[in-house]
C-alpha cells in the first residue's frame, strides 16, 4: 500500500486549502484513515479520522468546526478540507491507514510522505 499526500502550500490566515491522499490497492474502503500533522520542533499530533465507508468522523478539538475529513472510495482518495486556517496550523500533514478500527488511538501502519502547509499571519 502506498499513500500519496498532496495539496499543501502557502496560504494567508483565514484562507483555505484542501489536502488529498491517494492510496494504492484494492481494499481502500476496508480501512479507517486519518490525518496527522507535525509542526517544527513539536510531536506529531492527530488531526482527523474517518471510518472505512466514511460514515463516521472524529476531529481534534483544535480543528473542529474548521476542518472536514472525507473520502471517495471509488477514487481511493481521502481529503482534508481546511478552512479558516491559522498560523498554528502550520505543519507537515500526513495521511495514514489504520490496521484496525479508526480514530486517534487506532494503530496506523501505512503513512504518506507528508505535505507541507504554511499559514502566514
Amino acid at each position: 500500500v502506498q499513500l500519496q499526500a498532496s495539496g499543501g502550500g502557502l496560504v494567508q490566515a483565514g484562507g483555505s486549502l484542501r489536502l488529498s491522499c491517494a492510496a494504492s490497492g484494492r481494499t481502500f474502503s476496508s480501512y479507517g484513515m486519518g490525518w496527522f500533522r507535525q509542526a517544527p520542533g513539536k510531536e506529531r499530533e492527530f488531526v482527523a479520522a474517518i471510518t472505512g465507508r466514511g460514515g463516521m468522523t472524529h476531529y481534534a478539538d483544535s480543528v473542529k468546526g474548521r476542518f472536514t475529513i472525507s473520502r471517495d472510495n471509488a477514487k481511493n482518495t481521502m481529503y482534508l478540507q481546511m478552512n479558516s486556517l491559522k498560523p498554528d496550523d502550520t505543519a507537515a500533514y500526513y495521511c495514514a491507514r489504520s490496521t484496525m478500527g479508526w480514530g486517534p488511538t487506532a494503530p496506523y501502519d501505512y503513512w504518506g510522505q507528508g505535505t507541507k502547509v504554511t499559514v502566514s499571519s
